[in-house]
C-alpha cells in the first residue's frame, strides 16, 4: 500500500512538472473575433507589447495558424507582434486543426480560396484596431494572393510580404491588376520554379517598392520555407530579415 501511495505522489509530480512547464513555455493566447458574414475565427495572438509593431499571418491551403508557429515565435523575438489566423479554407497543420474551417463545414459555408477574403479582412480590421497601427501582412500561396489584394484597397497595411502568390483565382479576381500602383512595400517570394511566373505577376510593380528574393536553393511553395526543417531556410530568412529592417 505504501508503495502504491508513492508511486501516485511520484506521477502527480510529474504531472505538475509537466503542467508548470507548459505555463511558462506558453507564448500565444488563442482569441476568437467574427469574420465579416459572422463566422468566427480562431486565431493565436503572440503578444510582446502594445507598442511593438505587428504582423498578420496568413496560411496557405489545407493549413491552419500552425503553420506559423516558428515563425511567429522568431519575430517575437526580433519585436513583433504576431496574429495568425484560421482561414475557412484549410484544414490542419503541425497538429494544429483549422477551427474556422471546421465551424464554416458545420455550417455548410463555402470553402474555396476566395471564400476566406472576408477572414483575412476581418482579421486585419481587428489587429489594426487593437494596436491602433497600420500592419505588415503575410500571405502564403493563395492567402498571399488575398493579402496583396486587400492591400490594395486598405489603409490599414503598412507592407506586404508574400510567399509563393499567383493567380489563383480564374476570372474572379486578377492579383496583376489589383496591385497596379501599389506603393507601400512589397517582398515576394517562392521557389526557384515558380519564380518566373512570380515575376510577371509582380513586374509592373516599382522597383523602389517590390523585393523580389530568388533563392538559390530549389526552395520551396509558401512560407514553410521559414520552417527550420526545411534545409534551404536561412537564405529565406536573411532575405525577409533585411527586409523587416529596411522598412522598420
Amino acid at each position: 500500500m505504501k508503495t502504491i501511495l508513492i508511486i501516485l505522489l511520484l506521477i502527480g509530480i510529474s504531472f505538475m512538472g509537466i503542467n508548470c512547464m507548459y505555463a511558462q513555455t506558453k507564448i500565444a493566447d488563442m482569441i476568437t473575433f467574427p469574420s465579416l458574414d459572422g463566422l468566427t475565427i480562431t486565431a493565436d495572438l503572440y503578444h510582446i507589447s502594445d507598442d511593438a509593431p505587428t504582423i498578420l499571418l496568413c496560411h496557405q491551403a489545407r493549413y491552419s495558424r500552425g503553420e506559423y508557429i516558428e515563425m511567429a515565435i522568431r519575430l517575437g523575438k526580433m519585436g513583433y507582434n504576431c496574429l495568425a489566423i484560421d482561414q475557412r479554407s484549410g484544414d490542419k497543420v503541425n497538429n494544429v486543426i483549422n477551427e474556422t474551417a471546421k465551424r464554416a463545414r458545420d455550417k455548410g459555408l463555402p470553402g474555396e480560396y476566395i471564400d476566406a477574403l472576408p477572414d483575412i479582412e476581418a482579421a486585419l480590421k481587428y489587429i489594426a484596431g487593437r494596436y491602433n497601427q497600420k500592419i505588415i501582412l503575410v500571405g502564403s500561396s493563395y492567402s498571399a494572393s488575398l493579402v496583396l489584394k486587400i492591400a490594395s484597397e486598405s489603409d490599414d497595411v503598412r507592407a506586404i510580404i508574400a510567399f509563393s502568390p499567383g493567380e489563383y483565382f480564374g476570372s474572379e479576381i486578377s492579383i496583376k491588376e489589383s496591385i497596379k500602383g501599389m506603393t507601400i512595400p512589397v517582398f515576394v517570394t517562392s521557389s526557384k520554379s515558380e519564380s518566373a511566373e512570380l515575376t510577371k505577376l509582380v513586374d509592373e510593380l516599382d522597383s523602389n517598392v517590390v523585393t523580389h528574393f530568388i533563392p538559390t536553393s530549389s526552395g520551396d511553395h509558401g512560407s514553410k520555407v521559414l520552417w527550420s526543417s526545411e534545409r534551404h531556410n536561412v537564405e529565406y530568412w536573411d532575405a525577409l530579415t533585411s527586409f523587416l529592417e529596411k522598412i522598420h
